[in-house]
């Protein structure tokens, strides 16, 4: 893989929703995601005998390739954003996480109530919110029965698929 195909990536991804991109062949990996800035973070790195040579490497061990926006001189600064496990882990708490990428509403229009209220009790069927996702409007649906005890999200608010959106407390 070379640097213009790298660019390409990166330009992909500033033009779509795109938060992380990997590749791996033969030996070299490549992987691009976006920084707090929204500007992409590039990492790479290379087993011996790579058929992907990269422009001034000697082909020994890893290579680091960092890629710059136009007008900035120094790399962007890698950012890890892994949750801890234990957040998972809360007894007697679910969440309801988004099944898509798009832009979440916690009410069926800017003057209508949300959907459902911190303490609202909610079972499997309840309609929690909508996202909206290439100009359809999708109901989304508890899918675990409990109480809303946080909003996670705000309305307007882009999401990715599988982010955290409430909060229930479950029974």
């Amino acid at each position: 893989m070379d640097l213009k195909q790298i660019k390409q990536i990166i330009d992909l991804m500033r033009r779509s929703e795109l938060t992380e991109f990997a590749v791996e062949e033969e030996g070299f990996k490549l992987k691009i995601r976006r920084g707090t800035n929204g500007l992409p973070v590039v990492s790479s790195s290379r087993g011996s005998a790579s058929p992907f040579p990269l422009p001034g490497d000697s082909g020994a061990g890893p290579a680091p390739v960092t890629v710059s926006a136009p007008g900035t001189a120094a790399p962007f600064p890698p950012v890890t954003l892994a949750a801890p496990a234990s957040l998972d882990e809360e007894p007697g708490v679910a969440y309801i996480k988004s099944p898509m990428v798009g832009t979440f509403y916690r009410s069926p229009s800017p003057e209508s109530k949300p959907f459902v209220e911190l303490g609202a009790k909610v079972v499997e069927s309840s309609v929690v919110c909508i996202i909206e996702a290439m100009k359809i409007m999708n109901e989304i649906q508890a899918e675990a029965k409990g109480t809303i005890i946080e909003a996670l999200v705000e309305s307007g608010q882009s999401v990715e698929y599988g982010q955290r959106l409430f909060k229930i407390k479950q029974g």
